[in-house]
Parts: structure tokens; sequence; C-alpha cells
């Protein structure tokens, strides 16, 4: 009995060394060398990237941003860009980065809105990323409510004739369908999601057992018992998918069918269970957050078309004045 109650002891030790330690590789601030031994993403920093972040940042370093600041819930300040077109009329895209990305990294998406649809752009730090404060990630989970505060200040900026849409990649992805939601202002017309989970557990479930060859269960269950104690949030509730289904905007789903970081087949759960107007790209060949750079044409074409089916241009604003 001693025995079994001294492995039971050192069992129970190890399962919850095991979740302070995943809490550290995949939720802590950190860098997170360990996306350089996935064999599922193309790393040439950041770490899921391809050509179009070459043409992204070249174009960002040509822009005149303007550093802006909002504080979070929980009183951490957040860092955005914003650069103001004057072909906009108060259309505005923000856009959400990837893991461990940054809010410039979303050059190339910045530009196909900017130049090409004649957006306004906002492109906001995530927590725990780039220059805005938290020393832990959310997944998109505590990053919702911090992206209904850039919608305010998109508001703020562009007054009540203001239309928004959200674009997300990746993480960034998951972030604007854990926020479609939410209680959306009406300005808030349209929704990209590029790759986006399903959820966090599912994706670190999926994870674990790639990358590390490890069950689900005990450790994904312990690390969300530290992330709760930790950040404030448990992996059980960050659910995109639950999200999706209370959702009234329309989206627009994106997905890659090589994708293997994150499965091609989440788009299909997150597409099924969305009820609201929605549509879907595959990207064939795709790999993770490579349908730009795999298709650029049609990317391009296709997210132009959609936005533009429920972002009224300036032209026909007018004539409805």
């Amino acid at each position: 009995m001693l025995y079994l109650l001294v492995a039971l002891i050192v069992v129970a030790a190890g399962v919850g060394y095991a979740g302070i330690y995943f809490y550290g590789v995949a939720i802590r601030r950190a860098p997170k060398e360990f996306l350089a031994k996935t064999p599922d993403l193309k790393i040439d920093p950041p770490p899921v990237a391809g050509a179009s972040w070459g043409e992204g940042a070249e174009w960002v370093s040509r822009q005149t941003f303007r550093e802006v600041e909002l504080v979070s819930e929980e009183g951490l300040k957040m860092q955005g860009y914003y650069l103001a077109s004057e072909r906009a009329a108060g259309r505005t895209v923000i856009v959400a980065h990837g893991y461990s990305g940054k809010a410039k990294d979303m050059g190339a998406t910045a530009k196909n809105y900017y130049e090409n649809l004649g957006y306004n752009v906002l492109l906001p730090d995530a927590r725990g990323h780039g220059k805005s404060e938290g020393d832990y990630i959310g997944f998109g989970w505590p990053e919702r409510r911090d992206y209904l505060k850039w919608i305010g200040f998109v508001l703020q900026e562009n007054g009540p004739d203001a239309q928004i849409v959200l674009h997300g990649v990746s993480m960034g992805g998951a972030t604007v369908l854990m926020t479609s939601g939410e209680e959306l202002p009406p300005q808030v017309k349209a929704i990209v999601a590029d790759c986006g989970y399903t959820s966090v557990k599912a994706q670190l479930s999926y994870q674990l057992k790639r990358m590390y060859h490890l069950p689900s269960f005990p450790f994904v269950p312990v690390a969300s018992l530290v992330t709760r104690m930790k950040a404030g949030y448990s992996f059980g509730e960050a659910s995109a998918l639950k999200q999706v289904r209370k959702a009234k905007v329309p989206i627009l789903f994106i997905h890659g069918d090589a994708d293997t970081f994150v499965p091609f087949d989440m788009m299909n759960e997150l597409y099924e269970a969305c009820r609201s107007p929605k549509e879907q790209l595959v990207v064939r060949g795709a790999g993770h957050g490579l349908a730009y750079d795999t298709d650029k044409s049609t990317y391009i074409r296709t997210v132009g078309e959609f936005v533009e089916r429920y972002v009224h241009s300036p032209a026909a604003a007018e004539s409805v004045r």
C-alpha cells in the first residue's frame, strides 16, 4: 500500500511538472524555439511566413503608421499601428497576427486592404506579443475582449459611419472567430479567418500528440489548470467553434488543404458550425499560413469580393445619402 501511495505521488508530481513545463513552452511569453523543430511550418521569421513576409515588410517600411495605445480590461497596455487612407471613407480593417508574431508581420494583408481596397488599416500587437504588455499568450480568447476595444477605437476615429472588417491569420484567425461570437456593433461588417483553429484545447491536444507523442489526458487538462491560475483562462472555454455558432456577422473561412499545423479539417468544423452568412476558400497545396503565397491572385480576388459584398464603397455610400 505504501509503495502504491508513493507511486501515485510520483506520478502526480510528474504530471504536475509536465503541466507547468507545457505552460512555459506554449503559453508563457518567451521565444518559441520549439516552432523551429516542427516540420509543419516554413521557418523564416516570423514562424509562419512565405514570400509574402518580405513583400509585407518592405511595404510596411515605406508607410508612416501612427502608434496608438489602449488599456485592456486587466490594465495591460496594448500597442497598435494605424494607417489612414484618403480613399477609405471610414472603411477600416483590423488585422490579427499569428502566434509568436507581431503586428507589422501582417504587412502583405495590410497592403492588400490599403492599396487594392482603399481601407484604413489597424495592426494591433496581441497581448504578450510585440510592444503590448502581458506575460502570457491568450490564443485568441482574452484577445477577443481586446478586439472589442480596438473596434471601439476605430469607431472613435471614424465615427458611427465606420465600416469594419476583421482579418486574421493562424492564431489571428482564431482570434477574429472568437471575437465573432461577442455582441458586435453593427459597424463590424465582415470577418476573414485564415487557417484558424477550432479551440485551444483541440489545437494543443493535436500538437502534443504530433510533436511529443503524448496523449491529451492528463497533460492538457493539467496545463489548462496551470493556465487558469497564471493567465486567467482555461483551454476548454477558449473555443472558436462555440463562438461561430453565435456569430451574426458574415465570415469567410480560408485554409490550405496541405496544412498540417492547424489541420485542414478544422476549417470544415468551423464552417459547418457557423450560422451567419459564410463562404470558404480552399487553397490547394497550401501549408499553414501560406494560402496567400500559394495562390495570391485568387486570395486577393476572393477576399476583395467577399468584403465588398458587405462593405459599401464610398461612391455607394454617397448615393444612399
